[in-house]
């Protein structure tokens, strides 16, 4: 071409949650059967939706007004219900107007980072959520900017590695949160939360938490909402319907605006947002017309919770099978749907391997571990794909250093899920011992 077509950064947008799918489609094209942990899809495990709720979405599409357009922030009932379920914890105080919908939150997050000058940035946690790096990256023309979260410490952030970051760099507008978080599970105690707004309030910084994940908490957790403690400081909080409801098809989710006018900076911010959704006159409807009516329903409460209890059963069989496996760090989950498991510094290699069950297998993954520089995790996820057929994300695609993979804990059937995860196991200590065999 005449002149380049991508500008820097642009080759930050991976996604290595969906790239592995193609080299797992290789394998299923062979014969063989798969077994996807590589994505947060309830729907993919079988979750099964109450026929309350799918009487509420066939009722709305019964409706004429479903088919039509709605008020370009989205539809005004739908937000002031928003409104006042954030109010009614009792923090910051919002209207219908601080309530912005987009098409799923990658929309929303895509939308936040193209309208940041790019000297502007915005740090947020390692390991870390594609979507989030991946935009903060391509929108900043360089790497990600990140905190490291301690697989020593139950994942909870380095705040000392934040504060000396902030402090150093003055381009960090904004902090990033993910609570619970994606992809390691953890959720924040109370004192985690008021030390990022200290750090936000000394430096003058925005918040971004992404909320998703808000009502998925069990073994004793709860996720406390954002909107309690910034008090004064400028935040945004992401929220959608795609992991609780579960409705990952909807493509649905939202912003909501904190403290809007506590700085013209960041309230330019929060009506430029709204400029841009203006153009594209609106999100789809279906799924917010459902939202009060499926979270108001007399059932929704007691859905979420056995729904929560039985991520929160899986979480434990995960810690029996995992739990004391010689060579990797494992820490329970209590929110999200997630496990970040990550190996032991040293105990991988070049040199190590898993049992192949076919020539055609074996080329595979030959030419897949054959390039240089290969990440040591990733090296493991592909040998772990081609013997065991255990589709998982490696954690170094994650805008991380350390070395290991992301599972889910979504697979309803007990069987199925505990036999996947013994498997897992077996093929951790296979290949860890291999080595010593060359």
């Amino acid at each position: 071409m005449r002149q380049k077509l991508l500008r820097p950064g642009a080759e930050e947008l991976s996604y290595e949650i969906r790239a592995i799918v193609k080299k797992a489609k290789q394998i299923e094209a062979i014969g063989f059967p798969m077994t996807w942990e590589n994505i947060g899809d309830p729907i993919q495990k079988h979750n099964r939706i109450p026929s309350w709720m799918k009487e509420i979405i066939s009722d709305l599409l019964k409706e004429d007004e479903t088919y039509g357009y709605a008020d370009s922030k989205g539809v005004l009932e739908t937000r002031e219900f928003l409104a006042e379920l954030n109010n009614s914890h009792g923090g910051v105080q919002i209207s219908a107007e601080d309530v912005l919908f987009f098409n799923g939150l990658g929309d929303a997050i895509a939308k936040l980072y193209q309208f940041l000058t790019p000297t502007a940035r915005i740090i947020g946690p390692s390991p870390a959520y594609s979507t989030h790096s991946s935009a903060e990256a391509a929108h900043a023309n360089t790497a990600p900017i990140t905190y490291k979260l301690d697989p020593d410490n139950q994942w909870y952030p380095d705040l000392e590695d934040l504060y000396m970051k902030v402090r150093y760099n003055p381009s960090v507008v904004g902090i990033l949160i993910i609570n619970p978080d994606n992809p390691t599970g953890m959720v924040y105690p109370r004192e985690v939360l008021e030390n990022f707004v200290k750090i936000a309030e000394e430096f003058d910084l925005f918040l971004v938490i992404d909320e998703i994940y808000q009502n998925i908490t069990y073994n004793g957790a709860k996720a406390i909402p954002l909107s309690t403690l910034v008090k004064e400081t400028p935040a945004i909080s992401l929220k959608g319907v795609s992991k609780e409801f579960p409705w990952p098809g909807a493509r649905c989710g939202w912003m909501e605006f904190y403290n809007r006018n506590s700085s013209e900076e960041f309230s330019k911010l929060c009506q430029t947002l709204e400029n841009a959704k203006m153009i594209e006159v609106c999100s789809t409807i279906l799924p917010q017309l459902a939202i009060p009516k499926i979270m108001s329903h007399p059932l929704y409460a007691e859905y979420r919770q056995e729904a929560n209890n039985q991520i929160g059963n899986r979480s434990r069989w995960m810690e029996e099978i995992l739990g004391e496996i010689k060579g990797i760090r494992f820490n329970p989950t209590r929110g999200a749907f997630y496990n970040t498991v990550v190996f032991e510094d040293g105990v991988l290699n070049e040199n190590q391997s898993l049992p192949l069950e076919s020539p055609e297998l074996e080329d595979l993954v030959k030419e897949w571990v054959g390039y240089k520089d290969m990440k040591l995790d990733k090296r493991f996820v592909y040998f772990l794909l081609a013997s065991e057929r255990i589709c998982v994300v490696p954690i170094s695609s994650f805008c991380s250093e350390l070395l290991g993979f992301r599972v889910t804990l979504l697979e309803e059937n007990e069987e199925v899920f505990k036999d996947t995860f013994r498997r897992l196991g077996r093929a951790i200590e296979v290949y860890l011992r291999s080595s010593l065999k060359k």
